[in-house]
């Protein structure tokens, strides 16, 4: 990370997609939001995966399932988006099963569905055992 800290990394994503659910409202395709939300992080200086694949390790052999982060922040936050009515647990389940996979320790789950963004983000946090 280019000493940029988490707190920050997480604050400016929620910052951007709170600026630009104001301006968009609920209703659009998820994959709009994450387009726009990718371009604005990127125009702010944030390093950004789109779509990044998320390989499984499993008795040392890397296998390649398909699972996909909508976004990867500064190679340290996971950003799962949604643009739901309400999400579901198994919406938190699927962010906290890419932190463990990643080996990363924060996600944000961001429903665009609601109608206050506020309302729409979770933060997670994995914690790994030693």
């Amino acid at each position: 990370m280019n000493s940029i800290s988490i707190n920050e990394v997480t604050g400016k994503i929620i910052n951007v997609a709170m600026h630009i659910h104001r301006k968009l409202g609920p209703g659009l395709l998820e994959s709009v939001y994450q387009a726009i939300l990718a371009y604005e992080l990127r125009k702010g200086g944030l390093d950004v995966q789109s779509e990044a694949a998320i390989p499984v390790t499993w008795d040392n052999v890397r296998i390649d399932l398909g699972f996909r982060a909508d976004l990867i922040v500064e190679n340290s936050v996971i950003v799962e988006l949604k643009s739901l009515e309400e999400v579901a647990p198994v919406h938190k389940k699927q962010v906290l099963t890419y932190l463990k996979v990643t080996g990363l320790s924060v996600g944000l789950l961001i429903n665009f569905g609601e109608a206050t963004l506020k309302d729409g983000i979770t933060r997670l946090v994995h914690h790994f055992e030693d």
